[in-house]
């Protein structure tokens, strides 16, 4: 040590904390004083220290800032089995039994006196019918402690005499037997209870930690992923891709488990099945099931709840941090950072809530509905996004959220209520909107009313046949002198009498006599002709005139028929849970106000009665006698102007708009894990995260197409009829007309392996023909569409594999020898191209091409000792074409009377390398070097980060898991 500037004691053990100038922190132990651990930094000295009041952390001041750091791991290592809870706490095993809140210490695991830090147990695992009970710890690199007890010594403190023995983890598997993990040579030990060894299994990862997952089973974890493995069949039940798991918790049946991440929680089934994926912001601290299958979790400073589907949320907020050993009804136990336990009370209704709704328990709804105050927006907001708006509408007293979740349900007759009662154009338009949807032309027809909206109206009473109507919208379009309502009224009626008065009446005679002579109006035509003069326009002569009159209505004056259904589950609580649909009465009193204010009004504002009276004052042109006045005292809208009855009945069978089911795009997103069945789905999104994660892909912008054509090629279009929009259809991979009609398939993918195999060939042809940019381009395709590509079976994945590396090695040495054409001047580095494309993995035949080449190059370059290196290898290769070995055999000649070179390379083939994929140079055996995640092609380390130049898609040195391309790989 070296002028120590500060000495502190720790506030809850007996040691002292210094730090000096020698750059480094060190702890002794106050009683022995002796040291116990030294941290060190490298640039820096340290020169002030301090201590939290109440946590475990220091702080530590050096030349450049701060640090702050734990001595000790305060996470204690603890087990749950039935009703009982064991714990380490300070340097005893402890018991804690749930129902009675008992607790007394078990054994002590070291003895007293023993102080060193970080060498606490970690892990514990239990036997009950044995009463055994597991250590480790990272003591010695990785050791545990066996202890084998009776129940009757609980409480006593007897030193019990442990088993001990090295391993990186060990857990029971047995009710006598427990595994013990040997990282050097990547194996599981069976051993019993006396501590020897009765079998070895080899494990099928390289595992850095080992879980129990059921009887006789493992899950073993590496740095990626998880796998289950069964220690008697030695097989692999499972697979699961996840970030670096800490902590594993199995559900009570043993059905579920849930996966513990530093910031992630990952949700399978016992054969890894993945359901879920939970990321936090924060750290993940601990978890446990409930009863009902729910997810309880806590982090630095919230307990919160995962539901099976992935939904979360807040359930209470922590003062400090907890670790959860178990949760039983609204009660959680839990330990501290001391060890203590602690009982904390949540209120599970909102989670419960979700829950019921997610497994369709209507009934525990419809209780919790009448007896809970599960209110608030996010409520709300929840129950709109997973379907249930009718349910929302319980909660709601605000007309406008009403009204959005009244559309949303379809429920009409909400809709109007809420509508009347905020009473704005804006509402009064989207129910009419929804109200057309649903075929309901009564509330159509009255929401245009009340927006005044006449030309929608007159388009309504068109497509509903109602003739009569019509012609008193276009009384009223007069009233307004509105000149276009009026001609398009009367065109919409088939009145040309009444169009040739409109068009004379603003002055187009022209327009008018047309319209008469083609009508077969002559007396009318003889009248304007008149007018005209010599202005008379002259009819196209050969034309045949036709009537133009709107066709009939499919069905006339009534509602579109709807879907009858049974009355729904949520209907019968409204009457009797706050603002729900209205009774009887309501409807009536609805009926009164829709009589009252139907008021279609003029265009200065005036009201039904005020148009009458214009009217009658003559201030309209009169009318024939013949055909009759129009009394505009009485709209005459007929019994349908009262308040329009919706097609719905509250009290039986009702009328409703079917429930959309999920498209089989969003099934097909949920099934898989295939980045081309994303695509195809047309979640590109997705697509892009996953081969970013599986191959560290980046560049997206060549597999644009391929994406577009993966989602237009698995899907069909069909058009019903021509006024109908088209209908899309999903097409499934493996159809059969034997396939069940409930169960979806994957989508057909355009992209096949057998078309990939001949534009391989296609490849080899273009390259044996010397058409190098064109070979280039089908190698460099076929390296963009293997990401898409879906196979079955694990042969055909391994057939995949294989093909990345043989078009990279094509790719790679096709770009050299194109470089090689450019650099003309360069006669040293063209020889070297040349030479490194002969060292790819060819095809025989393009190899001796390839050596050929790189033998004429540098034999005309006077590099005659190179050059007959390649004409050795040339000849090692049995050239079928007799010109080949009769060149190869005269350089040979040649350069044994002067085997020496002209020109020093940067080219060694006696020294095995690859080649750079971006340098083009060669990285000899035993030189760093970096590859590519996807292609596997190798750079120099300079290149780290940046593209890759082969397959042009991933981030040379990226993490990534791996092509997955088979859902037999995920299996």
């Amino acid at each position: 040590m070296n002028n120590v500037s500060c000495v502190m004691f720790h506030a809850k053990q007996d040691i002292i904390v210094s730090n000096s100038e020698d750059k480094s922190i060190r702890i002794w132990d106050a009683t022995k004083r002796t040291g116990i651990q030294t941290f060190r930094r490298e640039h820096d000295r340290f020169w002030i220290l301090a201590a939290h009041p109440e946590m475990n952390l220091l702080a530590a001041g050096h030349d450049s800032g701060m640090i702050v750091f734990k001595l000790e791991r305060e996470r204690p290592a603890f087990i749950v089995s039935a009703d009982s809870l064991f714990y380490t706490k300070d340097r005893f095993l402890c018991f804690y039994e749930f129902s009675t809140q008992k607790e007394v210490q078990v054994l002590p695991f070291r003895r007293p006196g023993t102080l060193s830090l970080n060498q606490c147990p970690k892990t514990l695992s239990y036997s009950p019918t044995e009463n055994a009970f597991l250590l480790c710890s990272e003591v010695d690199g990785g050791s545990y402690e066996l202890y084998c007890i009776s129940k009757d010594s609980y409480g006593r403190g007897d030193v019990q005499e442990a088993r001990r023995g090295h391993g990186a983890s060990a857990v029971f598997v047995a009710r006598n037997r427990f595994a013990v993990l040997d990282k050097s040579s990547n194996q599981v030990l069976i051993k019993n209870l006396k501590n020897e060894t009765v079998k070895k299994s080899v494990l099928p990862i390289a595992t850095d930690a080992i879980f129990y997952a059921g009887t006789g089973n493992l899950l073993c974890r590496s740095e990626d992923k998880v796998v289950i493995f069964d220690l008697q069949q030695r097989i692999v039940l499972g697979e699961l891709q996840t970030p670096f798991i800490k902590y594993v918790v199995w559900s009570d049946d043993m059905e579920h488990v849930a996966l513990l991440s530093k910031h992630a929680i990952i949700i399978a089934t016992k054969k890894l099945v993945h359901q879920c994926t939970l990321h936090e912001t924060i750290r993940v601290k601990s978890g446990a099931w409930d009863e009902n299958g729910v997810f309880i979790y806590t982090t630095l400073n919230h307990v919160k709840y995962c539901l099976p589907n992935g939904d979360s949320g807040i359930i209470k907020t922590l003062d400090i941090p907890i670790y959860i050993t178990k949760v039983s009804g609204n009660t959680i136990f839990c330990l501290d950072r001391d060890g203590k336990n602690r009982t904390i009370i949540i209120d599970a209704t909102e989670y419960i809530f979700k829950l019921s709704l997610l497994k369709k328990r209507y009934d525990y709804v419809m209780n919790m509905i009448r007896n809970s105050q599960l209110c608030g927006q996010a409520m709300i907001a929840y129950l709109q996004q997973k379907g249930f708006p009718e349910v929302a509408l319980h909660f709601v007293k605000d007309e406008k959220i009403r009204f959005n979740l009244a559309l949303e349900s379809g429920n009409i007759q909400i809709a109007v209520a809420s509508a009347t009662a905020i009473d704005e154009k804006d509402h009064w338009y989207r129910l009419g909107v929804e109200a057309l949807r649903q075929g309901n032309a009564g509330i159509v027809e009255y929401a245009y009313q009340r927006t005044k909206n006449f030309e929608r109206l007159s388009f309504l009473y068109l497509v509903t046949g109602n003739l009569e109507k019509l012609s008193k919208m276009l009384k009223i379009a007069e009233v307004k002198n509105d000149v276009m309502g009026q001609f398009h009224n009367a065109l919409y009626m088939g009145d040309v009498r009444e169009r040739v008065k409109i068009l004379e009446n603003v002055g187009h005679l022209p327009l008018a006599y047309i319209t008469a002579s083609v009508h077969g109006l002559h007396d009318v035509a003889e009248r304007l002709a008149a007018e005209l003069g010599d202005n008379v326009p002259s009819l196209p002569a050969g034309k045949v005139p036709s009537l133009l009159m709107p066709p009939s209505p499919v069905m006339s004056g009534s509602d579109w028929p709807l879907l009858r259904v049974m009355r729904g589950m949520f209907d019968g609580v409204l009457d009797n849970t706050g603002r729900g649909v209205a009774g009887e009465e309501e409807y009536e009193a609805a009926d009164a106000d829709w009589g009252e204010e139907l008021d279609i009004v003029d265009a200065d504002g005036l009201q039904n009665g005020d148009v009458a009276a214009i009217l009658e004052d003559g201030e309209v042109a009169e009318e024939n006698d013949e055909e009759g006045g129009w009394d505009m005292e009485d709209l005459g809208l007929g019994p349908e102007a009262d308040t329009p009855k919706a097609s719905i009945s509250t009290q039986s069978s009702v009328f409703v708009t079917p429930t959309p089911g999920m498209p089989v795009s969003h099934i097909w997103i949920q099934k898989s894990s295939l980045a081309a069945d994303h695509a195809a789905a047309g979640n590109f999104d997705t697509a892009m995260r996953l081969l970013n994660r599986q191959l560290g892909i980046t560049n997206f912008t060549p597999l644009k197409s391929m994406f577009l054509d993966l989602h237009t090629g698995s899907h069909s279009y069909l058009r019903a009829f021509s006024s109908a929009p088209v209908i899309s259809l999903a097409v499934e991979r493996g159809w059969t007309e034997s396939s069940s009609a409930n169960v979806r398939g994957p989508p057909t993918l355009p992209f096949k392996l057998s078309q990939l195999d001949e534009k391989l060939r296609a490849g080899y042809k273009l390259t044996t023909a010397g058409k190098f940019s064109d070979a280039l381009r089908t190698f460099v395709n076929i390296l963009h569409t293997i990401p898409l590509v879906v196979v079955e079976s694990r042969r055909e994945v391994d057939d995949v594999k294989e093909l990345i590396i043989i078009v990279k090695e094509y790719v790679l040495g096709l770009q050299m020898e194109l470089k090689r054409r450019e650099v003309k001047d360069n006669i040293a580095r063209q020889q070297e191209l040349a030479a490194y494309f002969t060292h790819c993995n060819l095809q025989t035949p393009h190899l001796r091409l390839a050596l050929q080449n790189a033998m004429t190059v540098c034999f005309k370059a006077k590099n005659l000792a190179t050059a007959a290196n390649f004409a050795r290898r040339l000849l090692e290769t049995n050239p079928t074409i007799e010109n080949q070995a009769k060149a190869a055999r005269q350089v040979v000649t040649a350069a044994e009377r002067n085997m020496t070179d002209a020109t020093q390379l940067n080219y060694d083939f006696r020294n095995p390398f690859v080649i750079c994929g971006a340098t083009y140079v060669p990285i000899y055996r035993g030189q760093k070097d970096v590859s590519c995640p996807y292609c596997t092609s190798r750079f120099v380390p300079t290149q780290e980060g940046q593209l890759c130049n082969v397959c042009d898609l991933a981030v040379i040195g990226a993490d990534a898991s791996g092509l997955l391309c088979s859902p037999s790989q995920i299996r």
